[in-house]
Formats: structure tokens, sequence, C-alpha cells
């Protein structure tokens, strides 16, 4: 088992603005890990754990009910190990912070439209299509001493078009602390996007579920 633990406070801040960009609870210390109780219709809760701990294999062996999420900045395989079979393993994704980067603002292409909307700490990008369809769109929360960028979807129609580099250059526009790590978790298609950026891997990410009604 490799070691791809990640620092608990970076952890608990990501998590914490994650929470602010998507109007959830904040995160709780539970059990060598972070609980969020999320209470959604597709979520009950989630957990978050920096590294492989005995918190984490506990929970596992407890909760057999639906909508269940563990996660954890390590392999799948580490993941897979630590539980019962009844716990589905997910795709793959990382934990990512941005380095430096000097690339100027990626410009639209013809007849596309960007928006900037500001909520607090929150903000949302949204880049709107000639047919006025939504192209992408990104969220991103400055709290807890970090910046996060959250949701960052391009959709199908619209891809290879450098959309999605648009919405976080825009996003990142927002940030008003220039020392605030910039993070974010991203699935293997977003990690070719953000490397070309300028963002480098801090762990692998991930997730395990309990599915279902």
């Amino acid at each position: 088992m490799a070691d791809s633990s990640v620092d608990p406070a970076l952890v608990l801040a990501w998590l914490t603005a994650r929470s602010i960009a998507r109007d959830l609870p904040l995160p709780v210390h539970d059990r060598g890990g972070f609980r969020v109780d999320t209470n959604s219709a597709e979520e009950v809760r989630r957990w978050l754990f920096p590294s492989m701990h005995e918190g984490l294999t506990a929970i596992g062996r407890d909760v057999s009910a639906p909508r269940h999420f563990l996660k954890l900045c390590g392999d799948n395989s580490d993941l897979r190990n630590a539980l019962p079979s009844n716990w589905e393993i997910q795709p793959k994704s990382y934990f990512m912070k941005a380095g430096v980067t000097s690339a100027p603002t990626p410009p639209l292409p013809d007849g596309y439209q960007l928006g900037r909307h500001q909520t607090g700490p929150v903000t949302r990008v949204r880049i709107i299509a000639p047919d006025a369809s939504l192209a992408a769109s990104g969220y991103a929360a400055e709290a807890a001493d970090v910046f996060v960028y959250d949701r960052i979807e391009t959709s199908p129609d619209h891809r290879r078009k450098g959309l999605g580099g648009a919405v976080m250059f825009a996003l990142a526009a927002a940030r008003r602390s220039p020392a605030a790590p910039q993070l974010l978790v991203a699935t293997e298609d977003g990690r070719k996007l953000y490397t070309t950026l300028g963002w480098t891997v801090l762990s692998p990410y991930a997730t395990a579920a309990i599915l279902g009604a």
C-alpha cells in the first residue's frame, strides 16, 4: 500500500469550502475522518479520510443502508481491501492543487457568452452557446483559507472548444487571497485538462458507495 495521504488540515479546508459551495452542512470530525450529513435524495452522508484509518474500516463494517459514501485520499485497491463487499468502488478520481501558471484567459468561440455571478464566498460561471443552451458551467468558493473549484462541467456537444479552461479562468478571477491554495477533485478526463493548466495531483481519490433506493 503506497502512502498517498494528504495533510488532514488541507483536506478539511477543501471539504469545508466544498460544503459552502454546495450549501451543505459543514463537515465534522468522525472516527479519524470527516463526515458531512448531506441528507439529500442521492446521498444521506459521506465520510472522507485523508489516509487509511481503522475508523474507515469500522464505518464500512457498521453501515449497511444505501446512499452512504466513503472517500479516501488513496488508491481504489486500498479502499476495496478495507471494506465489505456490499460497498461498491466508484471510478477513480484525483485530489489536485493548482501550480503557478501565467497562461492568458482563453477567448471564447464566436457566439458564446460567459456570465459570472457572486453570492458571498461562492462564484458561479455559466457559458451560454449560440443556441441559448448551457454549454459549460462551474462553481468556486473561497473559505477556510482555500479556494476550491467545484462541478466544472461542459456539455458533450460543446467539448474540445476550450470552454472548460474558460470557466476555470473566470472562476479564478474571483479569488481574493493570492496565498489561498487552489484545490479540486477531478475525474480522469478532468485531470488531463487541469494538468494542461498547471495543476498537480496531490493524491488519488477513491470512493466507495452503498447505492440503492
